[in-house]
């Protein structure tokens, strides 16, 4: 019953964190096309500084912007404040349970860079507390010059793709990297896009002069969360993809998906402004096929590559189940070795009972023959063309079982 909660949990806290970055992605999104598309007023009324016309669902809509505000603010005004802030704390729930709870599951692998679980957890943390302090110091320092800011902060990024990507596991480096950009968007409107709007408020009903820096900064950390927003959405969902963060220059592949993102995020900011800058489109779409075309897996070597049989005569007859530890190239790649071997490299999740997680990954159960033979190509795609599985290695599969693995999977065929 535990298992069956903690999932649940799970569950539901997904649901709420998809939910509210809909929400906030959708209301970023409305927000950037709408100032995009101000066109001057054609009435004079002090303080207007655009105006847009639309249709709706059979209605018409004026929207109107007014810098300096009207002089005459009206009592009740929207604060868009709360699906950022549901995003990230869903979000950071989800991260708690799924990797820092158990972090040798999905966090660490060896093969990466060998961390303690603890150290794992705190190098995390310490990601999202430096991670904000250096941006938002960098943002300070450099000012309003965008140019120069737009490069350092792309620099920072890219550092950051490659430091998560050589300490952690490949799924978990992606995700954590989206994971500390949704951080300083969120911490963007938390500590300076809101307040600065509050402070502006309360100016303009003391009948006082707002400060103009607290509009500047506000506007400056808007633009670099329009500019987030879609590289965190590619980081966050190439963690289903594991040829992309099993790929040994990983840290590398993941830079290419954040900027083919970003010039995509661009395309629409300058259709929003009335241009048709197809070229940012097909460049971007350029950076991700280039991405695809480089992570697609070289072909493995065949069985006859390393044993000096050819697949079809591989024998598949019954034998003695080998002790793993002392499989090698002649050992007989039977349905009965291979159940041995994921006994006792994969059933510590692939289980019914007595698994370490509350449900089995993806439902997928390798307790007897019949459901290894069901699972054969996803068995071979995760254990001998990616390697992904078991997680950062953690039960020990050598290369011998994977060989094994691979010989079996041949000998279907």
């Amino acid at each position: 019953m535990e298992g069956y909660l903690l999932d649940a949990a799970t569950f539901l806290l997904r649901w709420l964190h998809v939910i509210a970055a809909i929400a906030w992605i959708g209301e970023s999104f409305y927000f950037v096309a709408l100032d995009r598309g101000l066109k001057p007023g054609k009435q004079a009324v002090q303080g207007l500084f655009g105006e847009s016309w639309s249709v709706h669902g059979g209605g018409f809509y004026l929207k109107q912007k007014f810098m300096p505000a009207p002089a005459e603010l009206p009592e009740e005004l929207h604060w868009s404040k709360w699906k950022s802030y549901t995003t990230w704390l869903s979000g950071f729930a989800l991260l708690a349970i799924s990797y820092l709870w158990q972090p040798s599951i999905y966090l660490v692998d060896p093969r990466v860079y060998e961390l303690a679980p603890d150290m794992a957890v705190a190098i995390v943390i310490a990601l999202f507390l430096v991670g904000w302090v250096v941006y938002d110091l960098l943002c300070r320092a450099v000012g309003f010059r965008d140019g120069v800011l737009g490069v350092v902060v792309g620099l920072l990024v890219v550092g950051l793709c490659l430091l998560t990507t050589s300490l952690f596991a490949g799924r978990a480096a992606f995700l954590l990297t989206g994971a500390v950009l949704a951080t300083w968007m969120s911490a963007n409107v938390f500590f300076v896009i809101i307040p600065g709007q509050k402070r502006i408020v309360a100016a303009l009903s003391r009948g006082e002069a707002p400060n103009p820096l607290d509009g500047l900064r506000g506007k400056q950390r808007s633009v670099h969360n329009t500019y987030f927003t879609l590289p965190v959405v590619f980081a966050m969902l190439s963690t289903h993809y594991a040829a992309a963060y099993a790929h040994p220059q990983n840290g590398w592949l993941l830079v290419l998906f954040l900027v083919s993102a970003a010039l995509i995020r661009q395309f629409f900011v300058l259709w929003h402004s009335g241009g048709r800058a197809w070229g940012l489109l097909a460049l971007g779409g350029a950076f991700l096929l280039g991405a695809l075309a480089w992570m697609a897996p070289a072909a493995t070597p065949s069985a006859a590559a390393n044993g000096g049989e050819s697949s079809s005569a591989i024998a598949v007859a019954e034998s003695s189940p080998t002790v793993p530890g002392n499989i090698d190239s002649s050992t007989t790649a039977s349905l009965d070795n291979v159940h041995t071997v994921l006994q006792t490299r994969c059933l510590g999740c692939h289980a019914t009972q007595g698994s370490i997680m509350p449900i089995a990954p993806k439902g997928l159960i390798l307790e007897t023959p019949e459901q290894i033979e069901r699972a054969a190509q996803l068995i071979h795609q995760q254990t001998v063309v990616l390697r992904v599985m078991p997680p950062g290695n953690m039960t020990q599969m050598t290369d011998e079982e994977r060989l094994l693995l691979q010989r079996w999977y041949e000998g279907r065929q």
